[in-house]
């Protein structure tokens, strides 16, 4: 059963106050049937979580790093403990598979345990002074309240990144999750709170972009915001900080190359590209969309990955024995079916897909989909498909696939395939990108640093480098007096 999330502030589940309350309906993807219906929050509300937040603040800030890291352990044994229950969850919201869903607890649970370490490890430096009597000190100390902004793709894992560094760090926090899958973020916020954190150190607000981020954008007491979704929206979040000058972490859109050289073990890159390219439905920021591919191994790996992709079973995600579940949305689904018939109207050819199940009459599916011969002006190489959608493109060889690859703007993340080590290095340095997985498309853990460059955002999330991105450096010189 769906249990309606409410607002969570100072430690409390909390209803929307306001009479008129804006209606936001959480849709089964897979069903098209409303799970529930949250009452969005108001001025009250967000007034009230910036308060907590601050009193919030006073408490965790103070809170010795070694107690911080025994509770954000804690919060990770529960979400263990609670996995299941968070799983079906987020299949019911987004539309993902069980097995995907669970996964994505499992990883959400390992970067509180890394910045459970982490909090232990906030070194600051002493530096001899340049007379016996002075010393220079460098301190970091928690940024302040924290506003996280996360999208409904990964709703569990893109908050537990942030919420995991913030607190880890000692700042409070106010996320706010994405309409689409506010239970999900609740059910994490509940470990948070469950684990012993202090009132007012995490906050959750449901609600529209006007009536909770822009009032929280205009206050002078948040002084940090992590982001997670589209470039265009980043730049609103950009223009509107500017005011407050409050810093920023943007992980933006991302169209990620894939490159197949023809001494590529075709097979292991084959199963890779369906793989990365038809988890959660394609709807993943790193996701690999423009297959460059080398001309003398273009047609075995058209044949392998048209093969893999014919035997994923697409279906509701609640059922155990399905690959791929629906799209999150029906405007996702129709950005699918646009895409590809600007591309086939441009002389791209179907391999395999490019339909709606015809066995599947309710939900917001889409046939995995493979499109050979792309051309350069589909839109589909242009812009973030963020949909179950293959493009291939044959190329000439690493030079070319790296001119292509680096044409756009977005920089999120790369993907190579060759067996040459000199390839692999050549390639991975000239790829304008924050990521670049060689041989694998694991470019997301932990304890690596998570983030792109160009028009993809700036900052990172995961590793010692994302911990430092919620502190203040500070520079105390003491001379003797």
């Amino acid at each position: 059963m769906y249990k309606t999330p409410t607002h969570f502030i100072d430690g409390a589940e909390v209803f929307a106050a306001a009479p008129f309350a804006p209606a936001i309906p959480v849709i089964d993807p897979a069903t098209e049937t409303v799970l529930g219906t949250v009452a969005g929050a108001g001025e009250a509300e967000v007034s009230a979580a910036l308060r907590a937040a601050q009193r919030g603040l006073a408490r965790w800030s103070k809170t010795a790093p070694w107690a911080r890291s025994e509770v954000l352990r804690e919060i990770a044994r529960l979400m263990r403990e609670r996995q299941e229950e968070m799983a079906r969850v987020l299949s019911l919201e987004i539309g993902k598979t069980l097995a995907e869903a669970r996964a994505e607890v499992a990883v959400s649970a390992e970067h509180f345990e890394w910045c459970a370490d982490e909090a232990r490890r906030l070194y600051g430096m002493v530096l001899a002074g340049r007379t016996p009597a002075s010393r220079l000190e460098v301190r970091y100390e928690p940024v302040g309240v924290v506003l996280a902004l996360t999208a409904w793709n990964f709703p569990v894992n893109l908050a537990a990144r942030k919420l995991a560094m913030a607190l880890g760090a000692g700042c409070s926090v106010i996320v706010r999750p994405a309409e689409e899958a506010p239970g999900s973020v609740a059910a994490l916020v509940r470990c948070c709170h469950d684990a012993g954190l202090p009132a007012g150190a995490v906050n959750m607000l449901i609600g529209t972009p006007d009536d909770v981020v822009a009032p929280l954008m205009a206050a002078p007491a948040v002084r940090k915001i992590s982001f997670t979704g589209s470039t265009r929206v980043g730049q609103l979040l950009i223009r509107q900080s500017a005011d407050t000058v409050k810093r920023l972490t943007m992980e933006l859109g991302g169209h990620a190359p894939f490159i197949v050289l023809e001494d590529a073990d075709v097979a292991v890159a084959a199963a890779a590209a369906v793989q990365g390219k038809f988890r959660n439905a394609g709807q993943v920021c790193v996701s690999p969309s423009r297959f460059f591919v080398a001309r003398p191994v273009l047609a075995a790996f058209e044949a392998a990955v048209v093969a893999a992709t014919r035997r994923l079973r697409v279906g509701n995600g609640q059922q155990e024995n399905v690959d791929m579940g629906p799209l999150a949305t029906g405007r996702q689904r129709a950005r699918a079916e646009r895409l590809v018939e600007d591309a086939l109207s441009k002389g791209a050819r179907l391999l395999c897909g490019g339909r709606r199940p015809p066995e599947l009459l309710r939900g917001y599916f889409y046939e995995p989909t493979v499109l050979a011969d792309v051309p350069d002006d589909a839109e589909i190489l242009h812009e973030e498909p963020f949909a179950p959608v293959m493009a291939i493109v044959p190329v000439a060889g690493a030079d070319e696939a790296v001119a292509r690859a680096n044409a756009l703007e977005a920089g999120l993340a790369a993907y190579l395939y060759t067996r040459s080590g000199e390839a692999a290095e050549r390639v991975s340095d000239a790829l304008e990108s924050g990521m670049v997985g060689v041989n694998t498309t694991a470019v997301a853990t932990p304890e690596a640093p998570f983030g792109g460059i160009k028009q993809s955002g700036f900052g990172r999330e995961g590793g010692e480098i994302g911990v430092r991105e919620y502190l203040n450096t500070k520079f105390v010189h003491r001379h003797a007096a």
